[in-house]
């Protein structure tokens, strides 16, 4: 058939492509009554079995899948793996993720002062790889103005939250409409961690240091003292707490699953990654723009114990380690790297650049000991960089320090709602 003929019978494949089945019966008809007009001489009707596959080829074209737009909000303070596991179960319910972040206000009304800012918090929920989209300043309930908002302005098909209860000062379900019209999905929550338990924890380790020796008036919390054991051992302030149980199959889920291409240029950077916080996900980003492929070295317990204090780590290895996985900018970690980086690791992992950041967690009684760098400086593969933000674990920790009653307040109305989730708590499949 030449390109005129073909052109001269548009009119028919447009009515083919649009209503392929009463086309189909008209030729079908026509095959049978053996008619024969210029038209269908033209397109060949003997050969009809042969366009019937692609008729359902035009059908099925017509008919996009649209794509599953899923919400899951947050407040987000002291970001840690439980938020970044509940964000990628979210994920994997939907093809695109919405994730709102609650303003400071709504969080201020609804339990108490945020450690971070909106800015810090922000931050980490875009730096996290599941996350699609965000929108700031969010509504602490999912009320009718807002559920029309996300359902109209941002075509949401489901409302994501955890299994355990999220209630409003009145104590009222903060998600109750989007149960009541059936666009809710329910996930499985991550054991052991919980932002409350993390501020446990650091209140806990800054017993006797100076952290809060330089606060005013500080009053040390009952916590405090009671507990003699470092964070590194396992044991904070919580009563409620429940530990973290590490399994291959988690690390599978965080992490991107394949290594360097052979030319790739790996650029390495290690570090304790306490406390994940807005200026580790600013430094990994500029880390990851000098290559091709970012590996991050995560430090043993005892090597932060030793090299920063004995009050940190405030998470323990696996925990850092889940929070730098998360990372949207991290390739891969080495869990356990060691505090030296020598020529043969620098060989085993093919590393062309190594970087530090210039803020980071400092112990004056080890100003002099040998410098972990000195192999790739004398390599001439070393570089500093200019850390984005001037944000430790310490400085964290002394947020909480300088609020410490509103925290204590904060704290203890949360372990009375922990401790009522973890008594009625049942198996959720999905995880």
């Amino acid at each position: 058939m030449g390109s005129m003929e073909y052109d001269s019978h548009n009119w028919i494949w447009d009515g083919v492509y649009y209503y392929p089945h009463f086309f189909g019966g008209i030729m079908l008809t026509a095959a049978v009554l053996g008619l024969s007009t210029s038209y269908f001489s033209g397109i060949g009707v003997h050969y009809l079995p042969f366009y019937w596959p692609d008729l359902r080829l035009f059908h099925k074209k017509k008919y996009v899948k649209k794509p599953v737009r899923v919400y899951m909000d947050g407040c987000f303070d002291l970001m840690h793996y439980g938020h970044a596991n509940a964000l990628r179960q979210a994920k994997a319910l939907g093809d695109v993720l919405v994730v709102g972040v609650v303003s400071d206000e709504e969080i201020i009304a609804n339990k108490g002062p945020p450690v971070l800012s909106m800015e810090e918090r922000l931050v980490l929920v875009k730096g996290l790889k599941w996350v699609d989209e965000v929108i700031a300043n969010a509504p602490y309930e999912i009320t009718e103005q807002f559920m029309s908002r996300l359902f109209n302005e941002h075509q949401i098909d489901f409302v994501i939250h955890g299994d355990d209860p999220c209630l409003l000062p009145d104590g009222t379900d903060a998600y109750a409409l989007a149960k009541k019209v059936g666009r809710y999905k329910q996930i499985k929550r991550t054991e052991g961690v919980s932002s409350t338990d993390i501020v446990g924890r650091i209140l806990s380790s800054m017993k006797d240091t100076e952290v809060v020796e330089n606060v005013s008036n500080a009053t040390v919390p009952e916590p405090l003292q009671t507990t003699n054991a470092t964070p590194a051992e396992g044991k904070t302030g919580s009563k409620t707490q429940v530990s973290f149980l590490p399994t291959s199959r988690r690390i599978v889920q965080f992490s991107n699953g394949k290594g360097p291409g052979p030319n790739a240029r790996v650029v390495y950077i290690d570090g304790a990654f306490d406390l994940f916080h807005a200026g580790h996900v600013e430094i990994l980003r500029s880390a990851r723009k000098l290559g091709d492929f970012l590996l991050v070295g995560i430090h043993t317990d005892q090597t932060v114990s030793e090299h920063r204090g004995n009050n940190l780590p405030i998470m323990h290895l696996h925990e850092r380690s889940l929070s730098v996985l998360a990372c949207r900018y991290v390739d891969e970690v080495i869990i356990g790297a060691p505090w030296e980086v020598t020529k043969d690791m620098i060989t085993t992992f093919n590393i062309s650049l190594v970087v530090h950041g210039t803020i980071a967690e400092s112990n004056p009684l080890l100003k002099d000991s040998p410098d972990p760098y000195s192999a790739p400086r004398s390599m001439g593969i070393f570089r500093t960089l200019d850390s984005p933000k001037n944000i430790t674990t310490t400085s964290v920790a002394k947020r909480i320090i300088a609020n410490l009653e509103a925290y204590k307040k904060r704290n203890a109305k949360k372990e009375e709602s922990e401790k009522r989730y973890y008594a009625g708590k049942t198996f959720v499949s999905g995880d």
